[in-house]
């Protein structure tokens, strides 16, 4: 990964995300945000059922489109992160990064969509 796209990996955090539709087999683009925690990359969202969630349950399989300081279009493989303890760990980092009040993570933890990312060898 060359550095331009690791300090976009640090720095940004708007991106397009390309899912394969669970029910179409078709892709699915859609703008979303991403956090870097301790270097490690999330894309979470509000409390609530997502359709860009419930594709990467169905295949794990995405890009991750960079568009701010920099663009690529990154093949990824995302891990549902659904065990409380490893949600209470991560989410407070998101929290802080977004400006989110802590009263709000019970909330998070139960119901939020939440995934972590391993970009793939694009070699």
């Amino acid at each position: 990964m060359d550095s331009a796209i690791r300090q976009a990996l640090e720095r940004d955090r708007t991106i397009d995300i390309t899912t394969i539709g669970r029910n179409s087999g078709q892709p699915r683009r859609v703008e979303i945000w991403f956090h870097n925690v301790g270097g490690r990359i999330f894309i979470s969202g509000t409390p609530g059922t997502r359709s860009w969630y419930a594709n990467m349950l169905a295949d794990p399989n995405i890009t991750f489109h960079l568009k701010g300081s920099v663009h690529a279009d990154l093949p990824a493989h995302v891990r549902p992160i659904v065990d409380e303890a490893e949600r209470r760990q991560v989410l407070p980092g998101i929290f802080e990064k977004i400006e989110r009040d802590l009263s709000e993570l019970d909330a998070w933890v139960e119901s939020s969509p939440l995934v972590e990312v391993e970009f793939l060898d694009s070699e």
